[in-house]
């Protein structure tokens, strides 16, 4: 049998933008506009048994929180469920539910957030660091002389002369 990989047979460039207006889901109002109801949304597909097995076992394989949170999120405003905005006030919401379920099935997860972040503490390297910026930024202005600026010398312009000329 003969395969056909013809390589004509693809999308047109632009047949996205044939579709009529309104006739995509993003083109609609969300289904959940307020961010309460969305979040209700979710709590029932995520702790519905069928799909909490499976996003039990994306933990388990090391598939960080934020990833499975931001895939949710995303497919849920491309659907229509929601608006962006209302996705970006879930997230972090969305992430400690997950990590609840997780905590509370005995499952070990990554919360996808590398770096933790104190704003209140300053480790003693980039306190160094800031330090020796700020010191070696002194010495050079010190060192510097000042340089005197020339003087603005006014320019001489040639006399226009016609109608439209300006007069001085």
């Amino acid at each position: 049998m003969i395969e056909d990989n013809n390589i004509f047979d693809a999308p047109i460039p632009g047949q996205s933008l044939t579709a009529e207006v309104g006739a995509r889901p993003w083109q609609q109002p969300a289904q959940f506009p307020t961010v309460e109801g969305a979040f209700e949304f979710y709590v029932k597909k995520i702790t519905n048994p069928e799909i909490n097995n499976s996003l039990l076992d994306a933990l388990e394989m090391g598939t960080p929180v934020t990833s499975i949170t931001e895939i949710l999120v995303q497919s849920g405003a491309m659907e229509g469920v929601h608006t962006i905005d209302v996705s970006i006030q879930l997230l972090p919401v969305l992430m400690e539910l997950i990590a609840y379920i997780a905590e509370d099935a005995g499952v070990e997860y990554d919360m996808g957030i590398k770096k933790k972040i104190d704003q209140d503490v300053i480790s003693d390297s980039e306190l160094s660091v800031a330090l020796h910026k700020v010191t070696s930024k002194k010495s050079k202005e010190n060192n510097e002389m000042p340089i005197a600026e020339p003087e603005a010398m006014p320019e001489e312009r040639p006399q226009t002369s016609g109608i439209m000329s300006r007069r001085m």
